[in-house]
Parts: structure tokens; C-alpha cells; sequence
């Protein structure tokens, strides 16, 4: 997948959380790790959202037990820099033609 392909299924998923009521935080937060594609808050819960992309296969099959890791230590990571209290969960952003698909809490699959 292109990064253009990828930033354009990213902005779907920013428009798509913005009307159902998510506040975005940040875009594209980096470590060493891994990136996180989109931080939102929803009812005092902080989001983490990996986008996926596919249109010829379900894209959940693209989060693999390495990268689900590298998304856990780059939360982990997000929390050393930022002060936050409260819950949290991390979440898959499917972006197919059919349109998206928010999985929640894919870090207790």
C-alpha cells in the first residue's frame, strides 16, 4: 500500500470519528517502535487507532501479533511523555470499499 493510499484511508477514518463524536488528539505519533495512526477521546476514554486498508481482504488480517507488540510499546511509550488518567483501549480502523469498521480493544484478542 502507498503512504498516499494510507493517508487517504486515515483521513476518512479522522472524518468518520470527528461525526460520531471523537475528539482527535494527534496524527501520526512516532517512537522507536511503531507509530499510532490516530490518538481520539471519546467519553473520557483515550483511543488508540491503528488504520488498516484493504480492498481485497479483510485488513484485520494485517495486524499481526508483532505489530499488534509494537503498537503496545509505542502506547506505552505515548503515556511516558503524556500525563493521562483514566481509561484507554486500542482499536482497529478497518477502511474498505464498503466503508469502515472500528473494532474495539484489539490489544485483549
Amino acid at each position: 500500500m502507498s503512504l498516499e493510499i494510507g493517508l487517504k484511508a486515515e483521513d476518512r477514518v479522522v472524518k468518520f470519528l470527528q461525526k460520531n463524536g471523537y475528539k482527535i488528539i494527534k496524527r501520526n505519533f512516532h517512537s522507536k517502535f511503531g507509530e499510532i495512526d490516530i490518538v481520539a477521546k471519546k467519553d473520557g476514554i483515550l483511543n488508540f487507532f491503528e488504520v488498516k486498508y484493504s480492498k481485497n481482504y479483510d485488513p484485520i488480517e494485517r495486524i499481526t501479533p508483532s505489530k499488534m507488540k509494537k503498537i503496545i510499546k509505542t502506547v506505552d511509550y505515548y503515556f511516558m511523555l503524556n500525563v493521562c488518567d483514566g481509561e484507554y483501549q486500542i482499536n482497529a480502523a478497518l477502511v474498505t470499499s464498503k466503508g469502515i469498521e472500528i473494532i474495539e480493544n484489539i490489544s485483549s484478542f
